[in-house]
């Protein structure tokens, strides 16, 4: 049914799609929640903790594609609806048959256990309510659930699959604020005689005590929305902050774009969050910040009168559950502090990016290009440089915490040291875990992408194969399998394959494990009672090759 309309000159029709399970959603997040480095894309429907539920296409519509092992997702499938929508259903234990043969047929063409498979309208028509797949616990969920997204299929915006499966989820509670953070602007503000930020806990809807300011400050809240039959808490669909009667600033998380999600690091207190485990998201927008789910109205209060200025945080979920919280600030003369331009402890040097120029960092044997739009705001840097007799280079850290940018942004780190091979070279990130940036050789550096000025970055070699640990032949159920345990510790495997007698065969990985899995009785080898030869490939991210072969009866 037709309920209202979605964009501007090309608008897409809301409409009400049916349920993905068979019993009651329960939630465990919803949509637009912040996350490091990305809004949550979807909901996620719990399925008892446990895996094997049915899942049911939620309207008529044709699998447009499907992906195994990519961007944590797991096991997933995407309906492309007529409305111009297209539904995505995350962390899968398997698929339907019809579906499990388009994929197994993609599988042993491509010679790829994992990757992303698009198929014709007329390959995989599915109707409203239509089984699809069971629900299961594959990619990087966390436990077993589905989580759910729906797309706009023209722009692949995010689009919050309450506004379509909401009549399906109960939800009387209102959200609830836990506390404002106050953020005097440097130079330009104070708040309760301090330019720094702080923060205060509503004991109430109406707090009673009367705070100060002076100058620009602005606002930001921690605050969750709630659902009965769950203890879960989830994120907000509407916040708004009024000052007297003025509507300043307002957020609808309905419809983010996804080149934009990395913003949400700047929306919300990324700092306070890494300190915390705790995200206020700021009532104002920083230089920079292009989502358009967020309106700014002079959300920057400037207190430059000396009488009480009424705030008030309203919050509202999808069905409408409102609540709101007030206090007062009251506007007191205070000296302002200049603001300070600190120096880089590297040299005397100051570094510092802004959102709205081409950036460029030079330090010895190093070179970023940070362009413009890629952060928010302004970041000062203090670079860190550690040497070590020996090195292939210096080890490089821009910030002293995790400092994401938007996208990703080219590094060139130089070699100090010749190698057998350049072509081995890769740089290699740590924050907090150690992770592979790839690379390429040339003229003495090797240049690779890095999103996170945070991280430390030094260049590394691995001319070492990917470990090939063979498990034999055993029994999986009722089926023959061979078992695999592949592994690799320096810049990862990036692809294997294996063959019987010849003839590709598919191997799986088991779980989150490192073992893999073939069952015989699914390959084009048939059961003989006699020797046959196997070989198992393996290749890593810099080309090194494993092989392993042997013969065994089946």
């Amino acid at each position: 049914m037709l309920t209202a309309w979605i964009g501007g000159a090309q608008a897409l029709p809301v409409v009400q799609y049916g349920s993905p399970v068979n019993y009651e959603i329960l939630l465990a997040g919803n949509f637009g929640e912040p996350r490091p480095n990305h809004f949550h894309g979807g909901v996620d429907v719990k399925t008892g903790g446990v895996e094997g539920k049915p899942i049911f296409s939620i309207g008529d519509g044709y699998v447009s594609h499907v992906t195994i092992g990519i961007g944590g997702f797991g096991n997933a499938v995407y309906v492309r609806h007529p409305e111009g929508y297209t539904s995505v259903y995350c962390h899968l234990k398997k698929f339907t048959p019809q579906i499990q043969a388009m994929v197994r047929n993609w599988q042993y063409r491509h010679k790829r256990a994992t990757g992303e498979m698009h198929f014709r309208p007329t390959d995989l028509p599915v109707a409203k309510g239509q089984l699809i797949a069971v629900s299961g616990n594959t990619g990087s969920s966390q436990a077993p659930h589905l989580h759910l997204e729906i797309h706009n299929t023209r722009n692949w915006h995010m689009l919050d699959p309450l506004d379509f499966i909401g009549q399906h989820v109960n939800d009387s509670v209102a959200p609830v604020a836990h506390a404002f953070m106050a953020y005097p602007q440097k130079g330009r503000g104070v708040f309760c005689n301090s330019d720094s930020k702080q923060n205060y806990g509503f004991g109430s809807n109406n707090l009673q005590r009367e705070f100060t300011a002076w100058g620009e400050v602005g606002f930001g809240l921690w605050a969750n929305d709630y659902m009965q039959k769950t203890y879960n808490h989830f994120g907000i669909r509407q916040t708004e902050l009024w000052v007297d009667d003025s509507l300043v600033f307002s957020s609808n998380v309905c419809d983010i774009p996804v080149e934009q999600n990395m913003q949400v690091n700047t929306w919300g207190d990324y700092e306070h969050y890494l300190r915390n485990n705790v995200w206020y998201m700021r009532s104002f927008v920083q230089p920079g910040v292009t989502l358009p789910i967020l309106t700014d109205n002079g959300a920057v209060v400037d207190f430059n009168k000396e009488r009480p200025y009424h705030l008030t945080f309203k919050l509202t979920d999808f069905q409408g559950n409102t609540s709101e919280y007030r206090f007062t600030v009251k506007g007191v003369p205070a000296k302002l502090k200049p603001t300070r331009r600190n120096v880089s402890a590297f040299c005397g040097q100051m570094f510092r990016i802004s959102y709205d120029r081409l950036n460029s960092i030079q330090l010895p044997g190093f070179q970023l290009t940070v362009p413009s739009g890629r952060c928010a705001g302004v970041h000062q840097l203090a670079p860190e440089v550690k040497h070590s007799a020996g090195a292939l280079s210096d080890h490089y850290r821009l910030s002293p915490t995790s400092c994401p940018l938007y996208a990703h942004c080219r590094l060139s780190i130089q070699l100090k040291h010749p190698v057998a091979d350049s072509s081995k070279l890769y740089i290699e990130g740590e924050w907090p875990s150690t992770r592979y940036c790839g690379g390429t050789f040339k003229n003495g550096w090797v240049t690779g992408l890095v999103c996170d000025l945070g991280q430390a970055y030094w260049l590394a070699y691995d001319n070492t194969p990917p470990t090939i640990q063979p498990q034999g032949v055993d029994s999986w159920g009722s089926s023959r399998c061979l078992r695999i345990v592949l592994s690799d510790s320096q810049s990862g495997v990036e692809h294997y394959e294996a063959y019987i007698d010849g003839q590709f065969v598919l191997f799986e990985q088991m779980g989150k494990t490192s073992t893999l899995l073939c069952k015989l009785e699914q390959t084009p080898v048939k059961p003989t009672g006699k020797q046959h030869r196997f070989a198992f490939m393996a290749d890593d991210n810099r080309k090194n090759r494993s092989k392993y072969t042997c013969q065994f009866v089946y």
